[in-house]
């Protein structure tokens, strides 16, 4: 079943990311399934850390960036936006080339909380890294 409201496709994710953190780090959106939505991020001199590994934090900005866009993904934008309370995230497995995969799934999409598991895969589909997104939704301000 299709959780998303609207049309949504990887172009209008990836607008969405114009002059944005997620741009300056390389995100991009490839997949949007019925319930998932799929983005990538390089592993580069702008995502790693001093001692040639991808930082944790680029990883929660890749987890985030997912989990919000995914929130977005299935509210009523005319009325409401998502944003983000917490976020926590295990660090399974080091990544120093390539780049890493993130899948985002609800594990629970309610009135007011969403929560996102984000799976983080390494280029050769190695789990590296596993995150829990909860983004609150609240009315827009006008």
């Amino acid at each position: 079943m299709n959780i998303w409201n609207g049309d949504i496709t990887t172009d209008l994710l990836n607008n969405l990311s114009k002059n944005t953190l997620a741009e300056y780090i390389g995100i991009k959106f490839t997949e949007v399934g019925e319930d998932e939505l799929i983005a990538t991020m390089p592993v580069t001199d702008k995502t790693k850390q001093p001692f040639n590994m991808l930082h944790g934090g680029a990883n929660v900005a890749l987890a985030e960036t997912i989990g919000s866009v995914a929130s977005w993904c299935a509210i009523n934008r005319e009325f409401f936006i998502g944003v983000g309370v917490e976020i926590n995230a295990n660090h399974i497995k080091p990544v120093s080339e390539g780049s890493v995969t993130g899948i985002c799934k609800p594990l629970k999409i309610g009135g007011k909380i969403h929560i996102w598991e984000i799976k983080i895969y390494d280029h050769t589909n190695e789990l590296s890294c596993i995150c829990r997104f909860t983004c609150m939704i609240v009315p827009k301000k006008k």
